[in-house]
């Protein structure tokens, strides 16, 4: 991905609402009666309730499923000492990663002390609020103090997460690299370069793995730790096993099995890693430039088993593998710490889910038929879905079985329901399409380029190497606008239907319609003519092969956009009707919802048929889709043309398209609510289903219903999927934002590499 520019990170960080996460209520506030039960009179209640019982605390507030994520600033992520309120945006980010990843509720607390007891002090007086504290980007040494401290005079669980995410997830690579090498732990030499908090960790982990303290060797900026060192810190010293500082890291790689770095980019050169012992495994963990390149120490020798910190690269040990489901095991289980035995059970967990059979949705994700336990793959991806039900439950285990839990969990799976119940609350499918995207960027046509949202967006889809841009719109406003907004698009296409350099490839689409629709009421003059319109031109570069995907509409009517491509490209030869679906990216996960944009008053058959289409194209994103057919009816309580005509639709689906997951035709909330449904209707095949797929009786349904829920839940909206063309062609919302633009180019990509 190119590089984030500057302006880029500060619009995402300020545009409509500032910053990055908000408070949300989750109990009724509409009437005075909810209000009086909110706060005075009512809220007395519980208060008493836990004076009376201090443990009703969790009961009766938040606590339980809120981390408190704290820094004083003083060891910002590649920034340093930038201090706490230059801190926030950062651990906001991390408020972030535990919401979409564990559903756990952050509050991001910026302390302005950087004396370790004042902070401690600080901590130990807002902890009652909290289930957990996580601390974030504070400098060693302090950090080890603060740490200690706090892990020692709280009884919630304390992690310092720069010092243990690395070393957890490092450790899961460890273990599994080693596998592959042949190797055993308590054997093998390992040098370690970096002598901050996160290596010291790794080490003593490492350590708890079964490695030999002297075995290890760690080096600083001023050489080895050894004993004959002077003025080391206490933390330093612990691993100052070696008498003399006689070595550099050149010296004790000569051999070595296991390099670990975490220290600064370049500090490893190709010469080092040949040095090394047979199957060396190489952990370049340092960011955004690893301390030797992927491809430098593979260009040495074939037999490196190597991680680095990168997601461009194998095996990255990123912490987000880690830290989201081991507060979440801990929280669950109201434990008193995070402890060793937590720490080792999130290691095992991980190394294990590595060697596990990888969901076809994960390989997807990252453009790969197959993705198998072995060199390029011994630490699981961070968009592995099974994370959240493989860690935390063996951190509650352990919690549990070390004597730290509260709350024991007594029924596994209800508990492992519940934490893939939890997996729905993030965009997963967005990421899903992008990395797909990414993978295999295909050419895209913007047919509005001279309209700034556009050009926008088409650079940011080059710059997020989505797609490639072909800008279609008048040369030179585009190319104004290019240098007036000092855009970079290096090497783009600029065409012009109307200029007189594209005379030649005018005639020749001209030409190809007119043998399309010569027999549809079409002269040669009038194909000719009609091929100057931007969205002819474009559906026909498509056609011809020139590009592999189109978009327009942002500025267009919708049936001006349809209409060339029903046209130009024409439907698969399965389909009668193309039909338009929007995607909402909701808390409860993705919603598909259809037809909202094409068809006014389809009948059962067409119905039926739409929704075996609509299916096949939810299932190309790696969703399972548990269909409604939408009416004012449950199953014939009422009458009326649409619900018997849902009704048949149902009937015709079972007998002709068996194997999809579909029932109707019922209301909108016993589709929804599964209480509901269990209840009144225990017979329905979407009893105990998550439905996430709603097919409306009519055009006037879908758009009201999608429009409605889009302006009133905020949510992302994708859309509209055009289904069933025989090519990528997709038509934007009338005023889509640059964002929506963008994810719709990411679905044409995606749609362009399936077909």
């Amino acid at each position: 991905m190119a590089k984030i520019k500057k302006q880029d990170a500060l619009d995402y960080h300020s545009q409509g609402k500032p910053g990055k996460i908000e408070v949300i209520p989750t109990k009724p506030y509409s009437s005075q009666r909810d209000l009086s039960l909110a706060y005075s009179p009512g809220v007395a209640e519980p208060c008493l309730k836990i004076a009376e019982n201090p443990d009703d605390v969790y009961k009766y507030t938040a606590k339980s499923n809120l981390v408190a994520v704290i820094s004083n600033g003083t060891a910002v992520l590649g920034l340093g000492d930038i201090g706490p309120a230059a801190s926030k945006p950062v651990m906001e980010g991390k408020g972030l990663l535990f919401k979409i990843f564990a559903d756990i509720d952050v509050f991001d607390i910026e302390v302005d002390a950087n004396d370790p007891e004042t902070f401690i002090q600080t901590v130990k007086a807002i902890a009652p609020t909290f289930g957990g504290i996580n601390l974030e980007d504070i400098k060693a040494p302090e950090a080890f103090e603060i740490e200690d401290r706090l892990k020692e005079e709280l009884d919630i669980p304390v992690m310092h997460d720069d010092q243990h995410g690395t070393a957890i997830i490092s450790s899961a690579g460890l273990i599994n690299a080693l596998e592959l090498a042949d190797k055993k732990i308590e054997e093998v030499k390992i040098v370690v370069s970096g002598a901050g908090a996160s290596a010291m960790s790794c080490a003593k982990l490492y350590n708890s793995l079964g490695a030999k303290m002297e075995n290890i060797f760690m080096f600083d900026s001023k050489g080895l730790l050894s004993k004959d060192r002077e003025n080391l810190s206490g933390n330093k010293a612990f691993f100052a096993e070696h008498h003399e500082n006689t070595s550099d890291l050149a010296t004790e790689l000569k051999g070595a099995d296991v390099l670990i770095g975490l220290s600064r980019g370049g500090v490893v050169s190709k010469q080092m890693v040949k040095s090394m012992a047979d199957n060396p495994i190489v952990f370049a963990l340092a960011n955004p430039e690893p301390e030797i390149a992927y491809d430098d120490a593979m260009s040495v020798r074939k037999d490196v088993i190597m991680a680095t910190g990168r997601s461009d690269h194998p095996n990255q040990v990123n912490n987000v593998l880690g830290f989201p489901f081991i507060f979440r095991g801990a929280l669950d289980v109201r434990a008193k710490s995070i402890n060793e035995e937590m720490k080792l059970a999130a290691v095992y967990a991980i190394a294990n889910l590595a060697k596990e059979t990888v969901p076809d949705e994960v390989s997807e994700a990252y453009g790969e038929r197959s993705i198998t336990f072995g060199r390029d793959q011994f630490i699981p991806k961070p968009l592995d879905p099974r994370l959240i039900y493989y860690v935390a439950p063996a951190v509650a285990k352990a919690a549990m079985d070390s004597g730290v839990a509260r709350t024991p969990i007594e029924d596994w799976d209800a508990y492992d329901a519940e934490l893939k119940k939890r997996l729905g609350i993030d965009n997963k499918l967005v990421r899903t399409i992008t990395d797909k995207a990414e993978r295999n960027p295909k050419r895209v046509v913007f047919a509005e380029a001279d309209n700034y949202k556009i050009l926008k967006a088409a650079q940011t889809a080059m710059e997020e190497g989505v797609a490639t841009p072909i800008l279609l719109g008048r040369k030179e406003k585009v190319l104004h606008m290019i240098e007036e907004y000092n855009m970079d698009f290096p090497d783009v296409e600029v065409v012009d239907p109307k200029d007189i350099g594209e005379k030649d490839r005018l005639e020749r689409y001209a030409e190809a319609f007119f043998e399309l629709r010569q027999r549809k009421g079409f002269t040669a003059y009038e194909a000719s003519k009609i091929m100057r319109e931007r969205n002819y031109f474009g559906a026909m570069m498509v056609q011809s092969g020139d590009a592999d995907a189109m978009i327009s509409g942002a500025t267009r009517k919708y049936s001006d956009v349809l209409r060339p491509a029903l046209q130009v490209i024409g439907t698969q030869k399965d389909v009668d009707r193309v039909a338009g679906m929007y995607i909402l990216i909701t808390k409860r996960g993705p919603i598909f919802m259809a037809d909202t944009t094409v068809n006014f008053d389809p009948t059962a058959e067409e119905i039926a048929d739409m929704t075996h289409h609509i299916a096949k194209t939810i299932r190309k994103f790696k969703v399972n889709p548990n269909i409604a057919l939408l009416s004012y009816s449950n199953f014939g309580s009422a009458e009326g043309k649409d619900a018997k005509k849902m009704a048949k639709a149902v009937e015709i689906i079972h007998d002709k398209y068996p194997t999809l997951r579909v029932d109707g035709e019922v209301q909108a909330n016993f589709a929804l609510n599964n209480e509901l449904m269990n209840e009144k209707f225990a017979f329905s095949e979407l009893t105990n289903k998550k439905v996430n797929t709603f097919i409306f009786p009519n055009l006037s349904a879908g758009n009201i219903a999608y429009k409605l829920l889009q302006e009133m839940t905020e949510a992302e909206a994708i859309g509209p999927v055009l289904v069933g063309l025989r090519k990528s062609v997709h038509v934007l919302q009338l005023g889509a934002s640059v964002r929506e633009i963008v994810n719709m180019v990411k679905v044409a990509v995606v749609d362009a590499q399936n077909k």
